[in-house]
């Protein structure tokens, strides 16, 4: 007999997310993903200056912080053929890996780590076998036995209380949980200490762009001038102090992240078979090398891979109409031609159209419309984007520095390379690609060096700045790829303002909902025959839903039970 479980809201992600799941003998017969408030940034930046955008869109988020900003400026400057200084890609490189350093380790410890992690079974830990067990896994200097001591001690009052404060209403001693108590111990004192080190790492982008989180940008480079003797520009203090920020990363990358990441893997085998899903993936690439117009210069290469085949990378050109296009056949939206069409997101619109079920609702209506998320698909085939999608593209394509670090982690864990098509290689996915950034952002950070000594502060082209210079009407599509996963943001420009303007995210790639052919996205098809344990506490559906990390678009509208708009900000 088919059961229908309902998680609502999910936590540990950002936003809003509802999942629908229904289990039969144990396993997700169907599944169904909502998001369940909604964005409109797209209808705010009508009629707006092109080069103000980024401060826009780059408030879509408070967690991807810059890459919103990113894709903005980029596709202001490929509208207006703008070709930014080489120091000013190298300092957008730097603030996007450091924030890949940052939001893949939060992740992990933040947002995913609990679901295999049990806290309270680390109380059950022996401090001197779990120092020892840290001690063989790096030369990380918090392992000795006292330390853990302290830690279970701290740990035990919280559980002694009945007040576990932010480790509450955890499914603990749930039997999905593998972990013998030394490395839950473990896995408990790194979460501690990443809430520590995360704080540090984002001070990169305060020194490039202002502040974090939403770092200031620029249409035609950075907001940031170079003079190594000036108190108010990025002086040699400054960038001496990026370079160490960096070396604490790196150090905490590979001796507590990653370490801790294979450990954990290594006791949960059979979850390389299990939250695979699509099979297909998409990367549109990014960190140039050579100028964003190069792609072929990227350290991310683009490509994409359809059902699961290696020997094959299929070409991305986001200006072509038939590749990308958005369906709104399951979403609270409507099209002036109807709901079965498909839009390129430059001819894209965002009207909405809200017939389902008003909150609070019991189930949603699968039959009609069920997100506030739209469809996107790539020549029609839903699509998987992603750190898994980054880093399968890159090994396919051949590249030496992706190879090594997936062939290293398999022979650790000795599973074959197929096991990277699952929840646990999603996950793995993460740590592995955090590994080839962090040595990326070394790279970037010695090129900047060289520029500054050779005598190259330039840090912007503003020869396009003026509106003047613009035609009367051009296009232009800037894209990245977030933490997430593939993020491009479309414009059209008309007599100077913006016309139309079209953000494709991420996680509307992954969490979106069926398009009119039936097809499930990714969320929905890697939670197929997931085993259920316990309906009443399914870790098992969060932790395929967590290991894509979720971030729903934040919401500008908010309604009662009733549907009544209780408040609407204005933006001036």
């Amino acid at each position: 007999m088919s059961n229908r479980i309902v998680i609502d809201p999910i936590t540990r992600i950002e936003g809003h997310l509802r999942i629908e799941a229904d289990i039969q003998d144990g396993k997700v017969t169907d599944a169904y993903s909502s998001g369940t408030m909604v964005r409109l940034i797209e209808r705010i930046l009508q009629g707006r200056d092109p080069r103000d955008a980024w401060a826009f869109v780059g408030r879509v988020c408070g967690v991807c912080t810059t890459v919103h900003s990113l894709a903005s400026c980029r596709s202001v400057e490929d509208a207006l053929d703008i070709v930014v200084p080489p120091n000013a890609e190298l300092v957008r490189n730097i603030m996007f890996c450091s924030q890949y350093m940052h939001d893949h380790t939060v992740h992990f410890y933040h947002l995913h780590a609990l679901d295999w992690v049990d806290v309270v079974d680390a109380l059950n830990a022996d401090p001197k076998k779990t120092s020892e067990l840290a001690q063989s896994l790096s030369n990380w200097p918090k392992s000795s036995p006292g330390y853990f001591s302290d830690l279970r001690k701290r740990v035990k009052k919280f559980v002694e209380s009945g007040q576990l404060g932010i480790f509450t209403n955890g499914y603990w001693g749930h039997p999905a949980y593998k972990l013998p108590a030394e490395v839950n111990l473990i896995g408990l004192a790194h979460y501690l200490e990443a809430l520590e080190w995360q704080k540090e790492i984002v001070k990169v982008h305060a020194i490039f762009g202002g502040k974090n989180p939403h770092p200031n940008y620029l249409v035609g480079g950075m907001a940031a001038s170079i003079g190594l003797d000036d108190a108010s520009a990025i002086n040699a203090e400054r960038l001496a102090y990026v370079g160490d920020l960096l070396k604490q990363g790196k150090e905490f990358i590979e001796q507590v992240y990653l370490p801790d990441l294979l450990a954990i893997a290594s006791f949960y085998p059979e979850w390389t078979q299990i939250g695979g899903g699509l099979g297909n993936y998409l990367v549109y690439g990014d960190l140039p090398t050579n100028g964003y117009r190069d792609e072929s210069s990227f350290k991310f290469p683009s490509g994409v891979i359809l059902d699961r085949n290696l020997s094959e990378v299929h070409e991305v050109d986001l200006r072509q109409d038939e590749e990308v296009r958005e369906f709104i056949h399951k979403s609270w939206y409507e099209y002036a031609d109807g709901d079965e069409v498909g839009l390129h997101p430059w001819k894209g619109e965002t009207k909405l159209k809200y017939t389902g079920p008003k909150p609070p609702y019991e189930h949603l209506d699968f039959d009609n419309k069920y997100s506030y998320l739209k469809t996107p698909r790539w020549k029609g085939h839903a699509m998987e984007v992603g750190p898994l999608a980054r880093m399968l593209v890159g090994y396919a394509r051949g590249r030496e520095d992706f190879k090594e670090v997936v062939d290293s982690a398999l022979a650790k864990l000795n599973v074959p390379a197929t096991a990277l098509f699952s929840t646990l290689g999603r996950t793995a996915a993460r740590g592995l690609e955090s590994q080839l950034v962090i040595n990326w952002a070394m790279e970037f950070y010695e090129q900047l060096l060289t520029n500054i000594r050779n005598g190259d502060t330039r840090m912007a082209d503003t020869s396009r700045f003026e509106p003047s210079t613009w035609p009367a009407a051009a296009q232009g599509v800037g894209h990245t790829e977030a933490p997430r996963g593939a993020l491009a943001h479309w414009i059209n420009i008309e007599d100077q303002k913006i016309k139309n303007y079209q953000l494709v995210v991420p996680t509307t790639w992954n969490a979106s909902p069926r398009d009119p052919e039936g097809k499930q996205s990714a969320y929905e098809s890697a939670l197929m025959d997931t085993p259920v344990a316990d309906a009443d506490q399914p870790l098992e559906i969060l932790r395929t839903i967590h290991s894509f990390d979720p971030c729903m678009a934040c919401a500008v509208h908010l309604y009662d039970e009733d549907g009544k708009n209780l408040n609407q900000v204005r933006v001036l």
